[in-house]
């Protein structure tokens, strides 16, 4: 039986976020266009910089916890490498699907609001309540798959 858009796009995520160097949680994202990908994403420092695994964790180190301070941690998110990606390549997103294996930040999700993604399609939860109810101000459909 073949996969659903949406099941066959998300299970790409769960391959891109193999490559994620974050110690915490392993995430992906993928952008997606007319059943096209646009651009991938994982979690992980900024290229060329040392990984987490080399440095260590700056959340675990200072009791961090999941959802709090962003600026305390040496990596990107999936979704902002993405966005990124997609930029560096000039690949338009406007009216674009994410998908990704967690729930967007906040922070990400300001970046999918102005960037002009229309979709988000998630996977796994993430404690922040304000992301979700930023997508839904800005008239982004949200759906996750359980």
């Amino acid at each position: 039986m073949r996969p659903s858009w949406d099941n066959y796009f998300m299970e790409m995520t769960e391959v891109v976020a193999k490559r994620s160097t974050c110690l915490r949680r392993k995430v992906g994202a993928l952008i997606v266009k007319d059943k096209r990908v646009l651009a991938t994403g994982y979690n992980g420092a900024p290229s060329g910089l040392k990984h987490c695994a080399e440095t260590g964790c700056l959340r675990e180190q200072n009791n961090v916890p999941s959802g709090e301070r962003h600026e305390l941690c040496r990596g990107l998110h999936a979704e902002q490498n993405a966005i990124i990606q997609a930029a560096l390549h000039g690949s338009s997103i406007n009216e674009a699907t994410l998908y990704c294996t967690h729930q967007p930040c906040i922070l990400c999700t300001k970046m999918i609001i102005n960037a002009g993604i229309k979709q988000v399609v998630f996977k796994g939860a993430y404690p922040d309540k304000l992301a979700l109810e930023m997508m839904k101000e800005a008239g982004i459909k949200i759906e996750e798959i359980k």
